[in-house]
């Protein structure tokens, strides 16, 4: 049933990292039911619901929260929740009758989890912005990019998801850990751009030590190393090398025929650019299939760099069963793995309002209620 089951969670619809968050503790057995508008937000993306991967495995119930009756029911629904989940901009849940200090004077245990950009306080705290914004403020854009080029965005994965959905499902789930000790709720405050500062933490300690410049591309994690960078093989698809440790880069070079000075001179940042050349050339020597071939599997470090439509093919992917598909889309598996409490296979995406009389019926709500609201 998943090791989450039991746990309700009321999610008030949004983009971003709120719906990544919902989707990892439904996942993982949560009881997610996400109050939608009549006409969901989004980012101009007309996709069918089954193409909405974030928002897989929680109900629907379909409310305008503008109105007394619908924002009467939406508190009903919270009253009964372990979970709030809402991704406002600061004020906007209060201005709407939602905010914290009304939902704990009805349910005092509620984990009232906020995310936001900037956070709650702070000069920024009411600035528009997205994933690239956040991260650029923590260092985590500065460093990424090539030598002498300008900063690349990395996807939406450091802010969003990694400073946003993962940093509010550790609060929340902290949050519940304590409330067994007090009873009582909290509200987590969690921020992408705090979230994407804390992912920062090695680099400012390497930085401070010395062991990590300014200039970016010129690093040992950020292709400034020849010995962690991606190189082109001979079809024009490319291999990712990560052979850090020097028992690791000793075995890269002893297979693929490396020059034995630049084993024995790894961290010589003298001989970089030649041993640049030199793994390039190397590689270039042979298709990435040949080079899976020979070191796939090995201490090497190595990889294949795999199209999002060749991830779930691999044979590691396979037999971890590390995708599902649902509804004819395929999309990566529930994580991380459990050995007693499996969460089921993941549901699709529920229809705007699908499941808004069940949801109801279940809070208590008479069928003369229903309908009035419908009305």
């Amino acid at each position: 049933m998943g090791p989450l089951h039991g746990l309700r969670i009321i999610e008030l619809e949004g983009i971003g990292p709120v719906p990544m968050c919902a989707m990892l503790l439904a996942d993982l057995g949560a009881d997610v039911v996400r109050i939608d508008r009549r006409e969901p937000s989004g980012l101009g993306l007309a996709l069918e619901r089954r193409f909405a991967v974030n928002s897989r495995n929680r109900r629907s119930v379909a409310l305008d929260l503008k109105t007394a009756p619908g924002r009467d029911a939406a508190l009903r629904l919270i009253d009964r929740a372990d979970v709030l989940l809402e991704g406002f901009r600061p004020g906007v849940a209060e201005r709407l009758g939602l905010g914290p200090q009304v939902c704990h004077a009805r349910n005092p245990g509620l984990v009232y989890g906020r995310m936001t950009g900037f956070g709650q306080q702070g000069p920024l705290a009411q600035a528009a912005g997205h994933d690239l914004n956040y991260i650029a403020l923590s260092g985590a854009l500065h460093a990424i990019g090539p030598r002498g080029g300008k900063p690349v965005p990395p996807l939406n994965l450091v802010g969003d998801y990694g400073g946003g959905s993962l940093y509010l499902a550790l609060g929340v789930l902290a949050a519940l850990h304590e409330r067994k000790a007090s009873a009582r709720g909290q509200v987590v405050d969690a921020a992408m751009v705090d979230g994407a500062n804390s992912l920062m933490s090695i680099f400012y300690g390497l930085a401070a030590a010395g062991a990590w410049g300014g200039a970016r591309g010129e690093n040992l994690l950020d292709g400034g190393a020849p010995y962690y960078d991606t190189y082109e093989a001979a079809d024009g698809k490319f291999v990712a090398v990560g052979a850090i440790e020097p028992k690791f880069f000793a075995e890269l070079g002893q297979r693929i025929g490396l020059d034995p000075r630049f084993v024995e001179n790894q961290n010589d940042r003298s001989l970089w650019p030649e041993m640049r050349a030199a793994l390039a050339a190397i590689f270039m020597q042979r298709t990435r299939d040949d080079w899976c071939a020979l070191l796939e599997g090995s201490d090497a470090c190595f990889a294949p760099v795999l199209s999002m439509a060749e991830a779930p093919q691999h044979a590691h992917a396979k037999s971890r069963a590390a995708f599902v598909e649902i509804d004819g889309v395929v999309q990566p598996a529930p994580a991380p793995r459990f050995d007693r409490t499996v969460p089921p296979v993941p549901r699709p995406a529920p229809r705007t309002g699908e499941h808004t009389e069940e949801v109801l019926r279940e809070a208590g709500f008479s069928a003369a209620e229903i309908e009035a609201l419908r009305a």
